[in-house]
C-alpha cells in the first residue's frame, strides 16, 4: 500500500497542484526482514503457549521437541532410511498426479476456451464436480484402483486439475480484440491464431493455474494416503497420530510443506523463463 501525499503549488514549485505517491514504511522494509520478524514472533508465541501449561503437549508440543524431531527426520532423510523411501513415494505420487492434472487440465481448458460446446456444455459439469467435496472420492478411487499408488495419484490429479482448466480457458481469452482482428485480417487459420496468439497471450493465466495446482496436488496425495493407506509420508503421519506422537506429526507436515514450496518454486521458475515478456508478476513474488 502507498500513501497519497498532497503537495501544494508552492511546495511542488509548479503552478498546479500534484499528487505524489510515496511508499509506506512497511513497503520500505525488505521482505526478508518482515518474514524473519513474523517467524520470530510466531515461534515466540508457540514456545510461550506450550511452556505455560495452558495446552496439553499432546495437542501442542513444545518448540524444542518439535525442532528435535525435525532434526531426527532430516537426518533420517539424509541417511536413506525408511523415511527417505516414504518421502520418495509421496513425491512420486505428487509428480505423476501433477503431470496427469496438467495433461487433462490443458485439454479440457482448450476445449472450454476454444469451442462453444465446451463452454456451454462441458464447463457447467466441471464446475459442478469441483464444488463436490473431493476428499469424499478417496474411497471410490481406492475401490477402483486399489491400495497402491494409483489411487493416490488419481486423487492428487483430481484435486488439482480444476485450477489448470480455469487458467487455460481464461488464458485463451486474454488476447485483445484488436489482436484477434489483426490475425483475422491476415487470414490466419484458427490453429495459427491459437498457437501464435492465444497461447502466448494466455501463458500468465495458465501459470497462475499451475501455481495453485502445484500446492493442492501435495494435499491430494497425502489425503489419499491418510484415507486409503500407502507407504508415503501420509501413512507415517497416520501412524504417528495414532501413537499420539505430536512432534513427529508436526515435523512430517513441515517437510511436506517444503515439498509444496519446491513445487511452487519450480512452476514460478518456469514462468520466469518462458513468460519473459511479462515478468512483473514473478518479480513481485521474489523475495527482496
Amino acid at each position: 500500500m502507498t500513501d497519497q501525499v498532497y503537495l501544494s503549488a508552492e511546495t511542488a514549485g509548479i503552478s498546479d497542484t500534484v499528487w505524489v505517491e510515496t511508499k509506506s514504511w512497511s513497503a520500505r522494509v525488505p521482505r526478508w526482514v518482515s518474514m524473519t520478524v513474523l517467524m520470530a514472533l510466531f515461534l515466540l508465541g508457540w514456545q510461550t503457549v506450550s511452556i505455560s501449561g495452558l495446552v496439553s503437549p499432546l495437542i501442542l508440543p513444545t518448540l524444542s521437541d518439535t525442532l528435535a524431531d525435525l532434526e531426527f527426520v532430516g537426518r533420517s532423510l539424509v541417511s536413506g532410511s525408511y523415511m527417505l523411501t516414504a518421502f520418495w513415494v509421496t513425491a512420486s505420487e505428487v509428480l505423476v498426479g501433477f503431470a496427469i492434472a496438467v495433461a487433462v487440465g490443458v485439454s479440457l481448458g482448450v476445449l472450454v476456451g476454444e469451442t462453444t460446446f465446451g463452454e456451454r456444455a462441458v464447463m457447467p459439469y466441471i464446475v459442478a464436480i469441483d464444488t463436490m467435496p473431493k476428499i469424499a472420492f478417496a474411497p471410490l478411487f481406492v475401490s477402483w484402483l486399489g491400495f497402491g499408488i494409483g489411487s493416490k495419484v488419481a486423487l492428487a490429479a483430481f484435486i488439482s486439475v480444476f485450477p489448470i482448466v480455469v487458467g487455460t480457458a481464461a488464458g485463451l481469452h486474454a488476447a485483445s480484440a484488436n489482436e484477434r482482428m489483426l490475425f483475422q485480417s491476415i487470414r490466419a487459420s484458427r490453429l495459427q491464431t491459437l498457437v501464435m496468439l492465444k497461447i502466448p497471450s494466455g501463458l500468465p493465466q495458465f501459470f497462475t493455474g499451475l501455481k495453485i495446482a502445484s500446492i493442492s496436488v501435495v494435499g491430494g496425495a497425502v489425503a489419499g494416503e491418510l484415507l486409503g493407506g500407502g507407504k508415503g509420508f501420509g501413512e507415517l503421519i497416520r501412524a504417528a497420530a495414532a501413537q499420539l506422537d505430536t512432534p513427529r506429526v508436526f515435523s512430517l507436515i513441515i517437510y511436506l510443506s517444503l515439498l509444496g514450496v519446491l513445487m511452487f518454486g519450480l512452476v514460478s521458475w518456469m514462468q520466469y523463463k518462458f513468460v519473459f515478456w511479462d515478468r512483473s508478476s514473478t518479480t513481485r513474488s521474489t523475495p527482496q
